[in-house]
């Protein structure tokens, strides 16, 4: 099935100024999701931010939270975003059934969060260059596990791609001009 603009959400999972620093390729993998969240906003595809205990991990990182409003953030206690009931709430409020996925860390959050996703029959995309955790080692298990689960593993390209769904068009020529050189 391919990604379309007009059911997806892009789901961003704890992208916070305590957490990235210990990140494997930490700055790339932010540097990958505000890519993402630009071309999000562009086509009106919804985001939303999760926030692990902030005041344990701090807020957002500056990059990802300049992008976005105030209202696109969700603080959760529980690893799982779907385990946190507000931030269900707010998921299920979109009403899109496609969840595109960037975040941190890969094992832990990213991981229980699309496989509770998965369990309520959501289509679940993971942006396989927009994750990471302290190991490689540990995102490569997540990456096996939750392609196993039915997460489809995509780049940030594939998503690009698949919700322009069209060359031609106003739309690809202003995003190709300012994403896709």
């Amino acid at each position: 099935m391919l990604m379309r603009a007009e059911i997806s959400c892009l789901l961003v999972v704890d992208f916070q100024e305590r957490l990235m620093p210990a990140i494997h390729h930490g700055d790339q993998v932010v540097a990958n999701g505000a890519w993402l969240i630009g071309i999000a906003q562009r086509l009106g595809v919804p985001v939303l931010a999760s926030e692990q205990y902030p005041r344990g991990l701090g807020p957002t990182v500056r990059a990802i939270r300049e992008l976005l409003p105030a209202d696109a953030f969700m603080e959760k206690t529980h690893f799982s975003c779907a385990a946190e009931l507000e931030c269900m709430r707010r998921i299920d409020a979109l009403g899109r059934d496609q969840i595109v996925m960037i975040g941190a860390e890969a094992h832990v959050c990213v991981l229980q969060t699309a496989l509770d996703l998965r369990a309520v029959c959501k289509d679940v995309y993971l942006v396989a260059d927009g994750v990471s955790s302290r190991s490689p080692r540990d995102v490569e298990l997540a990456l096996e596990r939750m392609r196993a689960a039915g997460v489809r593993i995509v780049s940030r390209e594939m998503v690009a791609f698949e919700w322009l769904h069209q060359a031609g068009t106003d739309r690809f020529r202003e995003i190709s001009r300012e994403f896709l050189r």
